[in-house]
């Protein structure tokens, strides 16, 4: 198992958390798995931005983003050189540090989020 800190986030994780996640499994999946609601409204195929999440730490433990990822990425709010799909970073054996930003496309378009 590896450890994933999820950074404080006011609506979907107002305290933060401590997760565990299996090699292989996705930060997304991970976080759904422990009631953190992230975003992701193509049901993690890969066709939308609503899970974008910046890994703090640990970073260079993924594999590199595929051109499809990268191409989504560039539509992303608040994106940072260490951003990723939550639904296309699978955690490897190194602790993870994550945010989650304050936005995504889909909460600031449908104004369902403050």
């Amino acid at each position: 198992m590896t450890q994933i800190v999820v950074l404080p986030h006011v609506e979907l994780c107002p305290d933060g958390a401590v997760i565990e996640a299996d090699a292989g499994q996705s930060i997304c999946e991970a976080l759904l798995a422990n009631d953190i609601e992230l975003d992701h409204a193509c049901e993690m195929s890969c066709a939308c931005t609503t899970c974008h999440v910046i890994v703090r730490e640990g970073f260079s433990s993924l594999e590199p983003a595929e051109d499809t990822e990268e191409d989504l990425l560039d539509k992303a709010w608040g994106l940072e050189p260490n951003s990723r799909l939550g639904c296309q970073a699978l955690v490897a054996g190194t602790p993870l540090v994550v945010e989650i930003p304050k936005y995504s496309i889909n909460m600031a378009k449908e104004g369902h989020r403050k």
